[in-house]
């Protein structure tokens, strides 16, 4: 039997006055992620885009592709690497089932690519129902539908994770992003932040330990490795470098890191197809690009001789860290981010310039990219206003 019988089969009981007419959304959800919907509009219509919020979702979900391949090799990758550091195997875990099957040999990409998978789709399918769970009794009780918003967000929030993320704090931190970052504000297209990095920022500052941590990048238990960008922020580039990092390793993703956040090549082929379907901002990316480019030239300029990252240079902060990733499908959400085209480019920019601020100036938090981004969430409607105002001004002018 097809997928398509089975949801034929179905169909009955989910329909306008069927047994399981609240879950409706939930099935239309998943019938037209996967066909082509039958229902079309008829009568006078004035059509501005092919694109509405189904399609829209899907293809952001397609646009992580390389970046799931990317967070399942690499997070492989790694821990067959510091288990033949570390002379051991996983006896203790439930992997070392079926693993057995493979081996742990970092030589090896099929073995890479299963194991990364079996640290990638725990988080992932916890990620999955917790969340659906979240989406369905508020959809419930307040009357509408599933829509595939949800989607997106559990893809994005699983990416930006460490691989040894304890899945009890994975699905707190997805119930909280769901709830507290959109659900109280009335759902999909209604909050002011975005849902992913939210659950991340609770985590982050709940569980400190199990998020910022060197032991947290590698799946291996008793192995510390710090990301380059936290090497970086001890010592420099010259420590990147005597760790035995180089910039086209970091470009390619071999490194510790988030699961799917390290590879910026991964990221960029994303961005060309959420660029080319006209679903990602350019404005907004390229204004992030700018302004952490003038920034960290700026530093570099200034210099230290005390703080090694003035000195570090813009294109390491491309590719370390989370940068290329919240650049490319962070910032650029429709929701929470800025609406007006002016002000998208102000936005964006305010991100390049804030992570650079807090990667350089915040010794204590090398990253940046997360708060850079919930910070210019908040401004995204303040900056639309006074855009508009700005508008409305300037063509009045005109007719005086």
């Amino acid at each position: 039997m097809s997928a398509r019988d089975i949801l034929d089969s179905i169909e009955p009981h989910f329909t306008k006055g069927g047994k399981l007419e609240k879950y409706y959304g939930l099935y239309e959800m998943v019938d037209t992620f996967i066909y082509t919907p039958a229902e079309v509009t008829r009568g006078t219509t004035h059509v501005r885009d092919g694109n509405d919020l189904k399609r829209t979702m899907t293809f952001v979900v397609i646009a992580t592709f390389f970046c799931i391949l990317m967070a399942m090799y690499n997070s492989g990758y790694q821990a067959n690497l510091a288990m033949e550091a570390m002379g051991m195997d996983e006896a203790n875990s439930w992997r070392s089932i079926p693993m057995s099957l493979f081996g742990y040999s970092s030589m090896n990409p099929v073995s890479n690519m299963m194991h990364g998978a079996l640290f990638f789709l725990p988080i992932y399918l916890v990620t999955l129902a917790v969340g659906g769970v979240w989406e369905v009794l508020f959809a419930t009780v307040r009357g509408h539908e599933v829509n595939e918003g949800f989607l997106v967000s559990s893809m994005l929030y699983t990416l930006i994770l460490p691989p040894d993320m304890p899945l009890w704090q994975v699905a707190l931190g997805i119930s909280f992003g769901i709830v507290i970052g959109k659900e109280v504000f009335g759902g999909t297209g209604k909050n002011f932040l975005n849902p992913a990095l939210t659950g991340r920022a609770f985590l982050f500052f709940a569980y400190p330990a199990a998020i910022s941590g060197d032991a947290v990048w590698v799946g291996v238990d008793g192995y510390t490795m710090a990301t380059p960008l936290g090497i970086a922020a001890q010592g420099g580039l010259d420590a990147v470098h005597a760790a035995g990092y180089g910039w086209f390793q970091s470009f390619m993703g071999f490194m510790p890191g988030s699961i799917g956040e390290t590879s910026t090549l991964a990221i960029l082929l994303g961005a060309v197809f959420l660029l080319y379907t006209k679903i990602g901002s350019y404005r907004i990316m390229a204004g992030v690009f700018g302004g952490m480019v003038a920034t960290s030239l700026l530093f570099n300029v200034i210099g230290s001789d005390t703080n090694p990252m003035f000195a570090f240079p813009f294109y390491w902060h491309l590719t370390v860290g989370g940068f290329a990733f919240g650049m490319v499908y962070m910032a650029t959400d429709p929701v929470s981010g800025a609406m007006t085209n002016t002000g998208r480019w102000i936005y964006g920019a305010l991100i390049g310039v804030m992570v650079v601020l807090v990667r350089v100036v915040n010794p204590a938090f090398p990253e940046g990219m997360m708060l850079s981004i919930l910070f210019a969430n908040m401004f995204a409607p303040v900056i639309d206003y006074f855009v508009v105002q700005a508008n409305i001004r300037r063509r009045m002018k005109r007719h005086v």
